[in-house]
């Protein structure tokens, strides 16, 4: 009998307060040995440290090693309160936290717990899993309600979501805590010394036979067995590892057991145990049951049946196995959907190395039928990040930030990272790096498409930084390219990313940036016209320091129009920074003003957290203008107060932006003054007051359209951009792979 669980290792440590830091030491030490887990005893009779107060401290000192409190009684500590602190804790280890309930009836009733009877028993734990598990299902939006016998939750938050799916392990022997264990446990776990000859596997029959008729598969429960010095025939701790192996590999063969734990607290146990009898326990294992060190953790059965079809999940690649979020898992509601859309897709794979991007991309192409979305963190507003029923490929772990060269000041960022955390991670080297104008915003599909920020006048686009990239092409191959390899691919990259493969790091030339000068305005758009011709007209022939951007709001519940300007200037200097924005406060009737001299990482900080809940679609337009003409400012006053659309911005470009060649990237509207983009509520209103200004303007910022109509691609990119990138297109990605967002179709083979 064995039930394919991967061989694990793990160290039941007493949490003795005499020597508090002992403990802390010992449990760094058995992550260094190679251990897979850590206990510690939750006896709260005893005048132990308290293992729930202990774990974060630990957590703290660790990095790999996941970590349980076992046996914790949710008679002593209520479920309801137990699952926020286990989802916090969970969150803050980055995903390594179990939970281990069971209890010492005589212990506990000595601090306190209740009496119950053994039916009571198996009752209140079954009532404490499903209050656990209900906290943890942030997926469900309504507040958790439960009427139980022994706990009740009238009215309870979900949340917070734990970084992964917690597994609840039961210690128990008694036979309707093993049927409970089959129902509703991820693991099940007891003393090996505290069993008769031939009782574990008399347990396993109960577990088995009750999961099954609670609809689940037996090898969704773990079986994890304690052992101890005298578990072992003549003492685990002077027994040769061989003779250890040949006692405990039929409890890994013919018994079930997928996991070990040693109790003890003597160090030299727990390194022989782990340089000897564990690498030999494997290897016999592995001869035994060859592959079972390969296999991978089984999801409960009311996580598997919100699977969707089409979809072959058994086949995710063994490496990634721990990097997927399905529709059942608690952590789905943080990945389904993103920043402005709403999505459903049948499963997120978040890579965490390069070499796991391949395997998730290999993955991918073997469903061809689904639409494939590539994501960085999610903000993107064209960007089609998310699906419905597709496969989500999420680099937001690959978010490492890293100079490579002070002199030169070239950074490496990886495309999970966020601008604000880029902003922060350079401000004491007292550089910057252009971006836009969230700090939440991903760094891989803003410098795909252009990066059109606050910095833009004076250092450009934030394509224009990039000195290299590597990326794992639709084949699977990993690639550099730059100004010297693979030229072309580079030249795509800059504004086109998306169309052909996945950059997971980029090589960036940041500028020297100290403290910059940060106006916000506010003004009455009543006379939005005149507003836009004299804001125009002075962002037009200010320094290339200056960058501004304004957006407008149509009149709103008895409120006039406003405008909302926000400006930037590249300079620490405080006559400087008055002198260029001086003129911005005579745009137009003025409510309200600030200024300040602050670093760039200070403004880029206005995002809060990475969970996403956006809904429906975001309806958007984009374009270009050259001037802010008078016959454009009378157009665009029209379309402000047509009830088209909520919310109108124009961005200041132009400036250094313009000094690079229009065909030197796939971005290509270099000879712009203003970006314009259009939110609105209805696509056919929206589309329609646009186009009525078309004649205005030209061109499309691709990360601020959301108009699926295909002659939108031409408006993009130029005629012979189109046409280059399309060649391009053929050699890099003939499969169309990626071609969820702006699709750039091949050019037809000669």
């Amino acid at each position: 009998m064995n039930y394919g669980h991967r061989l694990e290792f793990g160290a039941c440590l007493a949490p003795t307060a005499g020597s508090p830091d002992a403990v802390v030491s010992l449990a760094q030490r058995c992550e260094r040995l190679g251990y897979d887990l850590v206990v510690f005893p939750d006896k709260p009779h005893l005048a132990d440290l308290d293992a729930w107060t202990l774990l974060p401290w630990v957590a703290g000192r660790t990095r790999r090693v996941r970590l349980v409190a076992n046996v914790t009684n949710p008679l002593l500590r209520p479920p309801s309160v137990l699952a926020r602190a286990a989802a916090s804790l969970d969150l803050l280890s980055g995903g390594r936290l179990e939970v281990g309930l069971g209890a010492d009836a005589s212990a506990d009733e000595a601090m306190g717990g209740r009496r119950l009877s053994p039916d009571q028993r198996v009752e209140a734990f079954a009532e404490a899993v499903e209050v656990l598990r209900g906290v943890w299902d942030t997926n469900q939006r309504s507040p958790l309600t439960y009427a139980g016998t022994h706990y009740r939750v009238p009215s309870a938050q979900r949340g917070p979501t734990p970084a992964h799916d917690i597994p609840v392990w039961l210690q128990a022997l008694e036979p309707g805590m093993l049927r409970l264990a089959g129902q509703k446990a991820d693991a099940w776990h007891v003393a090996l010394d505290a069993l008769a000859p031939g009782q574990l596997r008399a347990c396993h029959k109960i577990i088995d036979e009750s999961a099954e008729e609670a609809g689940r598969d037996p090898r969704e429960i773990r079986r994890i067995v304690t052992i101890t010095d005298q578990s072992i025939e003549g003492g685990l701790a002077r027994r040769p590892s061989e003779q250890c192996v040949d006692e405990l590999l039929p409890l890994v063969v013919d018994d079930g057991v997928g996991t070990f734990l040693v109790a003890s607290d003597i160090p030299e146990v727990l390194e022989r145990f782990a340089s000897e009898v564990v690498p030999a326990l494997r290897e016999a294992v592995e001869r035994e049951l060859p592959g079972v060190s390969s296999t991978r953790r089984m999801r409960r059965a009311e996580v598997r049946a919100k699977r969707l079809p089409g979809i072959n999940y058994d086949a995710v690649p063994a490496s990634l196995a721990d990097a997927v979020i399905e529709p059942g898992d608690p952590g789905y509601a943080r990945v389904k959907s993103t920043y402005l859309r709403g999505g459903a897709p049948g499963l997120v794979l978040q890579p965490r190395n390069v070499e796991q991007v391949v395997d998730a991309l290999a993955f991918a192409r073997t469903h061809p039928h689904l639409p494939l979305s590539l994501r960085s963190a999610g903000h993107g507003i064209s960007g089609r990040s998310t699906n419905h029923g597709g496969l989500v490929l999420d680099v937001s772990k690959l978010n490492t930030i890293e100079v490579l060269d002070p002199a030169t000041r070239r950074v490496r960022i990886g495309p999970g990272a966020r601008w604000m955390e880029v902003a922060a991670a350079l401000s004491p080297h007292r550089w910057a790096l252009t971006s836009g104008d969230y700090g939440g915003v991903g760094v891989g599909g803003l410098a795909t498409a252009g990066g059109i920020g606050f910095l833009g006048r004076a250092h450009g686009l934030t394509i224009d930084h990039i000195r290299a990239v590597e990326m794992v092409l639709a084949d699977g191959t990993l690639v550099r390219a730059s100004e010297e390899e693979n030229a072309d691919l580079f030249w795509a990259v800059r504004g086109a990313g998306s169309n052909f493969g996945i950059v997971t790091s980029f090589e960036f030339e940041v500028d020297e940036v100290g403290d910059v000068g940060w106006g916000q305005f506010v003004f009455d758009a009543s006379d939005a016209a005149s507003l836009l011709r004299r804001w125009g007209e002075i962002q037009e022939t200010a320094p290339r320091d200056l960058t501004s951007f304004l957006a407008l709001a149509p009149r709103r519940g008895g409120q006039p129009p406003v405008a909302q300007l926000m400006a930037m200037v590249a300079s620490d200097q405080p006559d400087v920074i008055l002198d260029r924005l001086a003129p911005l406060t005579r745009v137009g009737p003025l409510y309200d003003q600030t200024v300040v001299l602050a670093p760039y990482a200070a403004i880029m900080a206005n995002a809060r957290g990475d969970e996403h809940d956006g809904r429906g679609e975001p309806v958007t337009r984009s374009a270009f203008v050259d001037h802010m003409t008078p016959e454009f400012a009378e157009a665009a006053a029209r379309f402000l107060h047509s009830g088209a659309t909520y919310f109108f911005q124009f961005r200041a470009v132009g400036g250094a932006i313009a000094d690079v060649p229009p065909d030197a990237t796939a971005y290509a509207h270099r000879s712009a003054a203003f970006s314009l983009t259009a939110f609105g509520v209805d696509r056919r209103r929206l589309d329609q007051a646009w186009d009525r200004m078309s004649g205005h303007f030209h061109g499309l910022y691709l990360n601020f359209e959301t108009d699926p109509r295909p002659e939108r691609l031409n408006d993009a990119f130029p005629p012979r951009t189109l046409a280059r990138l399309r060649e391009l297109k053929a050699r890099y990605d003939p499969d169309n792979v990626f071609r969820d967002n702006f699709n750039i179709t091949p050019a037809p083979r000669a």
